[in-house]
C-alpha cells in the first residue's frame, strides 16, 4: 500500500527494498518539501492537467495541491497526504513506481568528492597505493555527481599530445575498478611510472595492447608484468 511505502511527514521515502526505483533511489538520503510537490506538479503535466484540475480528478478538494496550500500562514511546509497521493495516482493510472521517479527525477544530483591532480603529475611517486587507488597528499578535490567508485579519481590533461580527443585543460575522470573490455579509452600506469592515456585495443595474460588517441604517436604494446593499473575513463569534461 501507498502508506506503507511513503512517510511524508519525515521527508523519507521508504519503498520496498527489492523494487527497482527503491535501489534506483539509495543515493537520496532525504527527500524534501519542494521535490515532493514538484512530482505532483509534473505528474499533472503529464496529463494536461493543472494541480487544480489533477485535485478535481481525484476527487478532492479543487484547491488541495494548489500553492496556497503548500505552507502554512506561519511559514511551515503543508505536505501532501498519502491519501491525497494515492487518489491523483488512482486518477492518472499512474503508480508508485512511476511517482518515485518523478520524486527521483527533481531530486538534487547526490555528489562526491573526487581527488584531482594534473596527469603529468600522476606518474610522479606517493600520489597511488599499491592498488592504483588514490593516496597521500597534494591532490586538489572536484565535486561530481556520484559515479558510483569512491576511489575514482581525476586527471587535468596538459599538452596536445592526446588531440584531437582531449583537449588541454580538459578533465577526465578515472574509475579505477571498473572493469574494461577492448575499445573502452583508459589510463594505463606502469612500473616505470609512466602514465598513460590511450584506447584499450587488447589484454591477454602476457600483454597490453593500446591505440594511440593521437595519430601522431604510436601504438603501444606493455608486457602485463609492466603494468601496475588500468582504469577506464568514464567521463571526460570536452
Amino acid at each position: 500500500m501507498l502508506v506503507c511505502a511513503l512517510r511524508i511527514r519525515e521527508q523519507i521515502f521508504i519503498p520496498l527494498a527489492r523494487d527497482p526505483v527503491a535501489r534506483s533511489l539509495n543515493g537520496i538520503a532525504m527527500l524534501n518539501h519542494d521535490q515532493i510537490w514538484k512530482a505532483l506538479d509534473v505528474l499533472a503535466q503529464r496529463h494536461s492537467l493543472s494541480p487544480s484540475a489533477l485535485a478535481k480528478k481525484a476527487g478532492l478538494d479543487s484547491t488541495t495541491f494548489n500553492k496556497s496550500k503548500r505552507m502554512s500562514l506561519d511559514g511551515r511546509p503543508r505536505w501532501p497526504s498519502t491519501e491525497s497521493i494515492a487518489k491523483a495516482l488512482d486518477a492518472t493510472g499512474s503508480n508508485l513506481n512511476e511517482f518515485l521517479r518523478l520524486v527521483s527525477d527533481s531530486a538534487p544530483p547526490v555528489l562526491q568528492t573526487i581527488p584531482l591532480i594534473g596527469f603529468a603529475q600522476a606518474g610522479d611517486g606517493g600520489f597511488f597505493d599499491d592498488g592504483g587507488f588514490p593516496a597521500g597528499s597534494g591532490w586538489d578535490e572536484i565535486a561530481f555527481p556520484n559515479v558510483g567508485d569512491d576511489h575514482a579519481y581525476a586527471l587535468e590533461i596538459s599538452g596536445d599530445s592526446m588531440l584531437p580527443l582531449y583537449r588541454d585543460g580538459d578533465t577526465i575522470i578515472v574509475s579505477p575498478t571498473a572493469s574494461v573490455r577492448r575499445g573502452d579509452r583508459v589510463v594505463v600506469r606502469t612500473t616505470d611510472g609512466e602514465v598513460l592515456a590511450k584506447e584499450l585495443r587488447r589484454q591477454t595474460p602476457k600483454t597490453v595492447e593500446l591505440r594511440s588517441l593521437n595519430p601522431d604517436h604510436g601504438d603501444r604494446i606493455l608486457p602485463i608484468e609492466h603494468v601496475t593499473t588500468i582504469g577506464r575513463i568514464i567521463w571526460s569534461s570536452q
